[in-house]
């Protein structure tokens, strides 16, 4: 996170509280990173607005640009702009998506997370991060080598966050049901299954110094875990992470980084392994 030198920030005009843009504001003042506004629109002209927001946030000693722009939808947008401008955060509004819409189409805010190659911040409260809880989601039973890079990822990032808010650092993993079918017989008992995913989270707790406080690993769908433990913790960052997974596949089953996006009551901070990002840079390079 302290590595992010460059930012693009969201704006919706139609909104009255600018939450991406204030969460952004706090982010670039605390790792010295500059800002590049957008709006994603081709009908009305927000130059105005935008050239408004800039004087504000240099008033405060932010760097800070801005442009309007449309490349047929938002994902589009935000990602010709992201590359052009060389950011390497979004920052979002979240606005909950109304059901039978999200069960005709794919949301915006789920496009965005499936394709785009950089960190995405979706904001959904006013809440201060300051001296919050920092939730970072995990599947510690997931041993590929895309997994691991991708959790590596995530509590890295959720420590830097820890550390640049003086807050607090927990873990989550969900593990399955026990399974008498199951071929290796460590998943056809509860206790062991609980205990091999408490010894995988291990080196996470030791880098990190958390006590079992700060671990929660409980059976269940993450789904259903991830948003439970972020409430029970008020947790004020969820930082989570998505394979990407897009086609019939991604629209049947979807990530649970998009499955628990409106259950969360907290900002969500969504990141891609490595090696995912790079195969996305080169389709994008085409």
């Amino acid at each position: 996170m302290q590595a992010i030198k460059r930012i693009l920030v969201v704006i919706d005009p139609t909104q009255t509280d600018q939450l991406a843009l204030n969460r952004a504001k706090l982010i670039a003042g605390v790792i010295d990173a500059e800002l590049h506004l957008l709006v994603c629109e081709d009908r009305d002209d927000h130059v105005r607005t935008l050239d408004k927001h800039c004087a504000d946030l240099k008033a405060a000693g932010l760097e800070a640009t801005s442009s309007q722009a449309w490349h047929g939808n938002l994902t589009d947008t935000v990602i010709h702009v992201l590359s052009s401008q060389g950011c390497e955060l979004v920052v979002k509004q979240h606005l909950p998506d109304n059901p039978l819409k999200k069960a005709l189409l794919t949301p915006d805010d789920w496009k965005l997370l499936r394709y785009c190659p950089a960190p995405v911040l979706l904001v959904k409260t006013t809440a201060s991060w300051m001296k919050g809880n920092v939730l970072a989601a995990v599947d510690v039973g997931n041993h590929d080598d895309q997994h691991h890079v991708l959790h590596d990822t995530i509590v890295s990032h959720a420590a830097d966050i820890v550390e640049m808010i003086n807050g607090d650092l927990h873990l989550v993993s969900a593990h399955p049901a026990p399974m008498l079918s199951a071929a290796d017989p460590i998943y056809q008992l509860r206790e062991n299954i609980a205990t091999r995913y408490r010894d995988q989270a291990q080196r996470y707790a030791e880098a990190n110094g958390l006590d079992l406080e700060h671990m929660h690993i409980a059976e269940g769908p993450a789904d259903t875990l991830i948003p439970k433990v972020a409430r029970q913790i008020g947790a004020s960052v969820t930082v989570i992470g998505t394979v990407a997974r897009k086609g019939i596949a991604g629209a049947l089953i979807g990530n649970t980084a998009e499955v628990i996006l409106d259950q969360l009551d907290s900002d969500i901070l969504v990141l891609k392994p490595e090696d995912t990002l790079a195969h996305l840079e080169r389709i994008l390079e085409k």
